[in-house]
């Protein structure tokens, strides 16, 4: 059975304009309109847009995630193209799980030495924040 935008947004929890989006952007197909105006989106519109977003929540760019769709209808290709992807995505992750460890390092460390007594004048987060300029 057809479903309306509306009605493929409300069983996938996002709004028409993120439908809207992921059709600007490549990620679904945009129906053509019939005569009555109104798109129709097959079935498998939901699970595409469920698909995109259980990526997106794993951390895949919109770019990577066309590029797993594409994967996925492509029967020439093996899941090891897949899971290439998938281990580049995890070594991004780490990387990023190392900067903000660098983060929090450097946070601490300004908050240990400020007293919370002094006036903002003399503080030592924002004076740290500050050098450089």
């Amino acid at each position: 059975m057809a479903l309306t935008i509306g009605q493929v947004a409300a069983q996938c929890g996002v709004g028409v304009e993120t439908i809207r989006f992921y059709e600007r952007e490549g990620l679904i197909a945009q129906p053509s309109r019939p005569e009555s105006g109104f798109r129709k989106y097959p079935p498998d519109a939901v699970r595409w847009v469920r698909f995109i977003q259980r990526a997106k929540a794993l951390g895949f760019s919109l770019r990577e995630i066309k590029e797993l769709l594409s994967l996925r209808v492509d029967s020439a290709k093996t899941c090891d193209a897949v899971k290439g992807r998938a281990e580049a995505k995890i070594t991004d992750i780490e990387k990023k799980i190392g900067h903000l460890q660098e983060m929090k390092r450097a946070l601490v460390k300004l908050t240990v030495a400020c007293r919370g007594k002094r006036p903002t004048s003399d503080c030592p987060i924002l004076e740290a924040l500050g050098e450089g300029d």
